[in-house]
């Protein structure tokens, strides 16, 4: 105690400071640790009945995808360990060769179909008409050319011959002689020989038709010197 205070007189003082700091406890007899454990059982039974009471969120479905039926998920083949290890291999080999190739298959369409199907048509070929080939030795006696074999300037003078004239020369339409004997022997006058053009020649230059007055033809590239029977189409 306090120097020259006795202790009756501290105890004085002192208990009813005591007794003033415990009255509100006496009067209201609730502990205030377990005030706070009430209050903590409310809240945990409150964070409770909140979560039970939320409405559960509605799944997210895909409109497109397709119901799994009950027969199909029935009939499903379980996976096992080397089910799924034989799947990665085959999906990772088929991955690859569908990157090193792809492999594009045409579509079946009817219309391919009908076409693959079809009995392929032949086109006809054109038959090629034989050319008649002149015979090697003519009647008479001398070999032949046939007319589309001709210069064309001698065929040109074989057709001013058939439609009677006009002439580019004077000397055409003269009596041949024969006087070489490589014609058939005839009677005097009976041939005539006409003029063959000949491209850059600076006169009547060496080629002859002589026609006979039975219509045989005959040419000469040389001036007489050899002739050829004239086989017309």
């Amino acid at each position: 105690t306090p120097a020259g205070l006795p202790s009756a007189g501290v105890r004085f003082i002192i208990a009813p400071m005591t007794q003033r700091s415990s009255a509100p406890r006496a009067r209201c007899g609730i502990d205030p640790r377990g005030l706070l454990l009430i209050l903590l059982a409310l809240s945990v039974l409150f964070a409770i009945v909140y979560v039970v009471s939320r409405p559960a969120a509605a799944p997210v479905t895909d409109a497109t995808a397709e119901p799994v039926s009950v027969e199909l998920a029935a009939t499903a083949t379980p996976v096992t360990a080397d089910s799924f290890e034989a799947g990665v291999v085959a999906g990772a080999a088929a991955s690859d060769e569908a990157t090193a190739a792809p492999k594009i298959t045409p579509s079946r369409t009817p219309a391919r179909r009908a076409a693959a199907t079809a009995t392929p048509v032949r086109k006809p070929t054109a038959t090629r008409k034989p050319t008649a080939t002149p015979p090697a030795v003519s009647r008479s006696g001398l070999p032949t050319i046939a007319y589309d074999r001709l210069p064309a300037e001698a065929r040109e003078t074989i057709r001013l011959i058939q439609a009677g004239g006009p002439f580019p020369y004077r000397q055409d339409g003269v009596t041949f002689q024969n006087r070489e004997g490589l014609l058939p022997g005839k009677p005097r006058g009976y041939y005539s020989e006409y003029t063959v053009e000949t491209p850059g020649s600076s006169d009547r230059g060496a080629r002859r038709i002589i026609a006979g007055e039975g219509g045989e033809l005959y040419y000469t590239a040389d001036h007489y010197d050899s002739f050829r029977e004239v086989v017309l189409p």
